[in-house]
């Protein structure tokens, strides 16, 4: 069953809390399953101001909540009681209110326009290949257990896990000075399996991966549009669904974008790039490299549900990624150089 979806009112003032007294849903902020908070425990809380039709995820974080009541007297009672103070039943959390709006089934979109391709050569982007089954089920589940046994560390909405260098979200490079030993052993069978990839025409050299980041999405988590930092890594990009599928969307952008964050690319518009979608199946191998991997920027949609060929396919609980690459340490001398950091910063 697909849960309801609630957005913020809309503003028709510069308070919109203030002029929306007639909803009876609640956007809650600092409170939910990440910080130990169950749905049962917040309905609880909140029932003593009224019947409590459901308490939802407001997204991906498990710090923010829906909580939807039968009426709207009830929740404008519950947020002038509770918003901005301590509750004590709820750990002493400060809880941030305000109110939120149902968004009826036909406002909801599936996922975007952009046409999903069920292999690569649909896709005419040079250098990008996919080799569905690359490993298998039971494969599969040897490598999910074997980062499972190992520590993740927690970002806004994924959980990831560095090996060979460290990835820095701060600056999209990573620092070869620092390095964290060698890859570990159970990526040994992949990185020999790599070597017999029927794509590969590169420097032998830089395909002696010594980099992997491990990223863990939860359902409905995407992965803004970028491209993999030109002077950070070599020309191959290899990347390993596991557990569940996703649609990663390939956009080509009419101007550079190499100092751009991955919210002002998006804000460049649908004028300016040509989007493409190619469906990732659980085991699946993608590799980009050449134009695809210099020139294209690839997106993963925030979505719980996508859209593939007329069919709708809802996306599993949790998709795990394993990237492995190749640390550059020397610039990068591309033949795409408007989307180079090493040649515009020249």
């Amino acid at each position: 069953m697909v849960q309801p979806r609630f957005v913020r009112p809309a503003q028709s003032s510069p308070s919109s809390d203030a002029v929306e007294p007639n909803s009876s849903n609640l956007y809650v902020a600092n409170c939910g399953p990440a910080v130990g908070l169950s749905h049962d425990a917040i309905a609880a809380v909140f029932s003593d101001f009224g019947e409590v039709k459901g308490v939802y995820a407001a997204d991906e974080s498990g710090v923010r909540v829906i909580v939807s009541f039968a009426d709207p007297f009830s929740a404008k009672s519950a947020l002038e009681a509770l918003s901005g103070r301590p509750c004590p039943d709820l750990k002493g959390r400060s809880l941030h209110i305000r109110y939120s709006v149902l968004q009826l089934a036909s406002e909801t979109q599936v996922n975007d326009c952009v046409p999903v391709s069920l292999v690569d050569t649909e896709l005419n982007i040079p250098g990008l290949f996919l080799i569905p089954e690359f490993v298998s089920v039971e494969e599969e589940q040897q490598l999910l257990a074997a980062v499972d046994a190992r520590p993740w560390i927690g970002l806004a909405k994924r959980r990831v896990q560095h090996y060979g260098y460290e990835f820095c979200y701060g600056t999209r490079n990573v620092d070869t000075k620092k390095r964290l030993g060698e890859l570990p052993s159970f990526v040994s069978p992949i990185l020999e399996r790599i070597s017999l990839f029927p794509n590969l025409d590169n420097d032998q050299s830089s395909l002696d991966l010594d980099q992997l980041t491990v990223n863990e999405y939860p359902s409905g988590v995407g992965l803004s549009p970028h491209i993999d930092t030109h002077s950070a890594f070599e020309d191959c990009i290899f990347s390993l669904s596991l557990a569940g599928p996703c649609i990663m969307e390939f956009r080509k952008y009419s101007v550079s974008t190499w100092k751009a964050s991955s919210a002002d690319a998006e804000k460049l518009g649908d004028s300016s790039c040509i989007k493409k979608a190619l469906y990732l199946p659980p085991r699946s191998m993608l590799l980009l490299s050449g134009e695809a991997r210099y020139a294209w920027n690839h997106y993963i949609p925030h979505h719980k549900i996508d859209k593939v060929k007329d069919k709708v396919i809802r996306r599993s609980p949790r998709r795990v990624s394993f990237t492995i690459r190749k640390v550059r340490n020397h610039p990068c001398r591309c033949n795409y150089p408007q989307y180079c950091d090493s040649q515009q910063q020249r």
